[in-house]
């Protein structure tokens, strides 16, 4: 895999835009990070949900996932671009995204994938009152 072919994968995402992350080449949804290249340009960062996350894909491939000790306790992982998969890949960036997308355009993309059209929010006319409905004040006894 090269960066090249995961910024291919990740433009399949909708918002995704290329960008700079720590003066790197960087993947973001509306503005917000979620991969970027290392470096070394041979490995590239994945945020991720949480630590425990980072523990189980290190000890399950790590032949792809590893951290250094400035990840140690940071949910996100490193992933070596010469092992990482395309169908790997495509899970990784999936998941990344969706923890930085907006609900309303992951819910959007969660429909388009199923074939769905998305429903339009209810709308509530607004209730309009008229001067009746509204409770008199009493009169004030002074000032």
């Amino acid at each position: 895999m090269k960066w090249e072919e995961l910024v291919k994968l990740a433009r399949e995402l909708p918002g995704v835009e290329e960008g700079l992350w720590y003066r790197t080449p960087a993947l973001h949804v509306r503005g917000k990070f979620f991969v970027r290249l290392k470096e070394d340009g041979r490995s590239v960062v994945f945020r991720l949900e949480s630590v425990d996350e980072q523990e189980f894909l290190v000890a399950a491939q790590s032949d792809v996932y590893f951290i250094t000790d400035h990840y140690r306790g940071y949910p996100a992982v490193l992933a070596r671009l010469r092992t990482l998969g395309v169908a790997e890949c495509r899970v990784r960036l999936e998941t990344t995204w969706r923890l930085k997308a907006p609900k309303s355009l992951a819910r959007q993309h969660e429909h388009s994938r199923a074939g769905v059209s998305p429903a339009a929010p209810a709308r509530h006319p607004a209730r309009r009152r008229s001067p009746r409905a509204r409770p008199r004040r009493p009169p004030s006894g002074g000032r």
